[in-house]
Parts: structure tokens; C-alpha cells; sequence
């Protein structure tokens, strides 16, 4: 824990992007999840800015959920990231959008490509952890249902995630 960010994320899944945050530009983010290991390399571009490149990990911490997350953030250079993009991984792609929503800072993650339909709302709860209300348009808390985490989701087909998708839909 002496470089990790202790993070606690309720995680929502969303009939569709709500109407109060589609106006809000979004980052689109591009992700790698490191066969292997648990690693993540990461792309974000802001809407008026250059390209943030990153290596992360996240240790999941025992304990009541929602469960505490280790988060370790290193920022690269490009040459590092190309020597890390040559591994093999499984990838994804989404558009965030952040916003303020009675006074709790919520991220709404649009998804593209094979994952296109799939949309994702996280709260961060700080070290408390204490749980929110869901946002609107929410179809079911999914913060414990590791089929909706990033590396999950990175190996996640479009048949599967349909399939995974009619578990909530009405």
C-alpha cells in the first residue's frame, strides 16, 4: 500500500447514458488488460488535450462490500508504452462522461465495439465505503458481479455480453 490509492467504486448498470450527461464531452479511453498479469495499460484522451498514458493494477483487499481496491497508477512516456503495447492483451474501449449528480461525483462509461450496448455507471465511495442510491436509468447493482469489471469485460464477447445483458433486462 505504500504507492496504492485506496479506492471503494459502486457500480452501476445502466439502461442507457442518462439525457443530463450526454451533453457532457466525454474521454474516450482505450485499454489494454496485460495477458498474464493484472496489469492494465491505458490511453485517455480528453476532448481538448493530448493522450495520458498509463500502467496501472488493482489488488482487490478483503473486507465488507463493496470490497476496498488497491489502485497503483504509473504515467508513461511513449516508448514505454509501445515496449508494453507489443504484449499480447485483451482490449476495450469506452467513452467517459463525469458529472455531479446531487452532490456525488459520478463516471458513466459508454462502451464500443464488441461491447457496444453496455453502459456503466461508477460512484466513488472514498475510504468510508458508505453506499449510494443508484443513479437514474439503473437496471441493477453490479459492484460484486465480477462479469462487469474491466478485465472481465476486456475478454467478454458481443454473444456473451448480450447473454449477460438479458439477466437485467425486462
Amino acid at each position: 500500500m505504500k504507492y496504492a490509492l485506496l479506492e471503494r467504486e459502486q457500480r452501476f448498470l445502466l439502461a442507457e447514458v442518462p439525457k443530463d450527461v450526454e451533453h457532457i464531452p466525454a474521454k474516450e479511453i482505450y485499454d489494454r488488460y496485460l495477458v498474464g498479469t493484472g496489469l492494465r495499460l491505458r490511453v485517455v484522451k480528453e476532448p481538448d488535450g493530448m493522450p495520458v498514458l498509463k500502467l496501472g493494477q488493482k489488488v482487490r483487499l478483503d473486507g465488507p462490500p463493496p470490497q476496498a481496491v488497491a489502485h497503483t497508477t504509473m504515467y508513461l512516456n511513449e516508448e514505454d508504452y509501445g515496449v508494453l503495447a507489443a504484449l499480447p492483451a485483451a482490449e476495450l474501449t469506452k467513452s467517459r462522461r463525469v458529472a455531479v449528480v446531487k452532490g456525488t461525483t459520478v463516471a458513466v462509461d459508454e462502451f464500443h465495439g464488441r461491447l457496444e450496448g453496455l453502459v456503466l455507471a461508477e460512484i466513488d465511495l472514498g475510504e468510508v465505503g458508505e453506499v449510494q442510491s443508484s443513479p437514474p436509468q439503473t437496471l441493477a447493482d453490479v459492484t460484486e458481479d465480477e462479469r462487469f469489471t474491466g478485465g472481465a469485460l476486456a475478454t467478454t464477447s458481443a454473444d456473451s455480453l448480450q447473454r449477460m445483458l438479458s439477466d437485467f433486462r425486462l
